[in-house]
Order: C-alpha cells, then sequence, then structure tokens
C-alpha cells in the first residue's frame, strides 16, 4: 500500500506540468492507477504460490509476465471504461497505452515483489546458519572447558596422595582444602568462552596456591601483568593448563626448583600473554600426550579463527615459554577479583 501511495505521488508530481496547461486531468492519472492497485492484489496471492515453488529467477518471471498481461488488460479496459464516462472522447489507442503501460507496472511489480522476498528468505536463512554455527561453536568451547576440569582435579589428587605418602600431612590436608575452594569458585562462576584477564589471574593464582603448598619454596612466581592489559578478554582457563604443565614439566623435576613468570603487554590492537619457566627442554618429554597445549589450541581456533599466535620456545638465555598473542577484545567493565608444556 505505501509503494503504491508512493508511486501514485510520484506520478502526480511527474505530471504536474500538464495539469497546469490543462493537457491532463488528475483523474486520468489516478484511475489507471487504482486499478492497477487492484491487479497487483490480485496477482499477490499467485506470486505468492510461486515463490513457494521455488522456481528459478527465468521462471518466475516468465510466469509472472504472462499472469501481468491476463490482469493488466481487465485493469486498462477497466480503467478505460470509468474514463469513458467522465471524458466522452478516449480514442482506441489509449485504451491499448493503459493496457501496456499496466502490463509494464504489474510486471515490474511481480520482479519487485520476488526480489523483497528472496532478499527476506536469504536473509532469514543466514540468520538461522549464523545463529546455529554460534551455538555450535559455543557447545565446542564449553566441551573444551569442562574437559579441563577433571584433568586439572585428577593432577590436584595425585599430588595430595604424594604428600599423604611422604608423611606431610598437614599440607596434604591444606591442599585438599584449596582445591576445593578452587573448585568452589569454577562451579559457582558463570561458564562462559571469554573472561578477562583479571579473572583468569584470579583463578590461576588459586592454582598456583596449591602448587606452593606442594612444593613450597621450590615454587617461585613472578606476575609482570599490566593494569591496560586486566580487562581485556581471553579464553576460559587459558593459564591454567599451561601453568600447570609449567610446574609439572619446568620446575617439579628440577631439586632446587624453579621460576614461572607471567607477563602480559599490548602491541597496537593485540594482546600478548608470555608465560616462562627456567625449566630444560627435554625432547622425550615433547612426545608425551597432554591436554593442555592441544586444549588451549582448539580453543583458541575455534574463538579465532587464525587471528592468533601460539607458540612454544627455548629462548638461548635458557627456560622454556610459551607466547600467545590474540585480538584485543576488551570487557564493559573491568572486574578485578608454559612454561615448558608438551
Amino acid at each position: 500500500m505505501l509503494g503504491w501511495g508512493c508511486f501514485y505521488l510520484f506520478d502526480l508530481l511527474e505530471s504536474i506540468h500538464f495539469f497546469l496547461t490543462k493537457r491532463v486531468n488528475i483523474d486520468e492519472e489516478t484511475v489507471p492507477i487504482v486499478f492497477m492497485f487492484l491487479g497487483s492484489c490480485v496477482l499477490r496471492p499467485f506470486c505468492r504460490r510461486l515463490l513457494r515453488q521455488s522456481p528459478s529467477w527465468i521462471a518466475f518471471e516468465s510466469k509472472s509476465a504472462a499472469a501481468a498481461m491476463l490482469t493488466s488488460i481487465p485493469a486498462g479496459c477497466a480503467a478505460c471504461f470509468i474514463l469513458q464516462f467522465l471524458h466522452p472522447v478516449v480514442p482506441w489507442h489509449a485504451v491499448v497505452a493503459t493496457v501496456m503501460w499496466s502490463f509494464f507496472i504489474l510486471f515490474m511489480w511481480c520482479s519487485l515483489y520476488f526480489s523483497i522476498k528472496q532478499w527476506q528468505q536469504s536473509s532469514k536463512e543466514k540468520e538461522r546458519l549464523l545463529s546455529a554455527e554460534s551455538e555450535v561453536r559455543e557447545a565446542r568451547l564449553l566441551a573444551l572447558r569442562y574437559q579441563l576440569n577433571p584433568h586439572f582435579l585428577f593432577n590436584s589428587l595425585n599430588a595430595v596422595s604424594t604428600l599423604i605418602l611422604d608423611g606431610n600431612a598437614p599440607a596434604a590436608t591444606r591442599m585438599l582444602a584449596q582445591i576445593g575452594d578452587l573448585l568452589r569458585t569454577s562451579l559457582d562462576s558463570e561458564v562462559t568462552a571469554e573472561v578477562t584477564l583479571s579473572q583468569e589471574l584470579a583463578f590461576t593464582e588459586g592454582y598456583l596456591a596449591i602448587e606452593q603448598t606442594r612444593l613450597g619454596e621450590r615454587l617461585r612466581i613472578n606476575m609482570a601483568v599490566p593494569l591496560e592489559t586486566r580487562d581485556a578478554l581471553v579464553p576460559s582457563m587459558l593459564l591454567q593448563p599451561l601453568i600447570e604443565n609449567a610446574v609439572r614439566y619446568g620446575v617439579a623435576p628440577l631439586i632446587g626448583g624453579g621460576s614461572i613468570v607471567i607477563k602480559s603487554a599490548l602491541h597496537a590492537d593485540r594482546l600478548r600473554i608470555v608465560i616462562w619457566n627456567s625449566g630444560r627442554r627435554d625432547k622425550s618429554g615433547q612426545k608425551k600426550n597432554g591436554i593442555g597445549l592441544g586444549n588451549t589450541a582448539q580453543r583458541m581456533k575455534t574463538l579465532y579463527g587464525t587471528d592468533f599466535e601460539f607458540s612454544l620456545r627455548w629462548p638461548e638465555a635458557g627456560g622454556c615459554e610459551v607466547v600467545l598473542e590474540l585480538p584485543l577484545r576488551r570487557a564493559l567493565n573491568l572486574q578485578e577479583a608454559s612454561p615448558c608444556v608438551r
């Protein structure tokens, strides 16, 4: 209705010169358009039926052209019949011109109708596919995220068992309490694909407290995380499995223990995180099956596609480091609260 109203106003504005010179009366423009509108009402159910059949563009255009011609003949003749009463002299060629003009407008209306409906269907299909892809992506991220909890719990309980066998019951008791607190925090918090770096560090510090109960002064931690990086979004449980590997393979095997350094920095629109430990390169250890590195790589690929860096290095100065580089995405609000991997 709105489209026909706009078309009618445009037609009146186009013919205003003829109205002023009395060469054309307004009803000569109005009556044909009224019958064209009625013709479009007749064609609408036909076009809908055609769309349900999902025809090709050529098939739709050919069928709609035939339907527009069949509709324009009675519409044009009816318009001229009405005008005959208003203006007794209506030449025969005016009837032909009105019919052809009606055919052209109704055919264009059918084409426009088809284009709009196809665009709407395409948009809905895209939205449906995007929604489905988002749900699959979220499910995969959560599955990978949940995979880490039993892995962490198994290793932690293994450490408690070791303390008990060593006769260090107070440390084992304290470690069990810390494990309970950490798991409670993990279960009580909302499970999301991404969290702020600040939240991730808080969880990692809870894990490191458990490891320091086990290793004591043999485990030394140094963090250099500037405030401007703390509201950047990172994958949930990004650091803990990498720190766990750093402790297990880079610090625990050494008699004198070792150090772990966690650093972050901004480079243009990128967040760079480096986790270094003082462990030695162990080529045999690289072949062991582990969940930390593979799980983290899969989650980053799911979240960022190929727009990330995740590498394991052994600097010439010694030690082992994991380098993470992610697209910089910030949370709306700041919520404060590896190591030698396999």
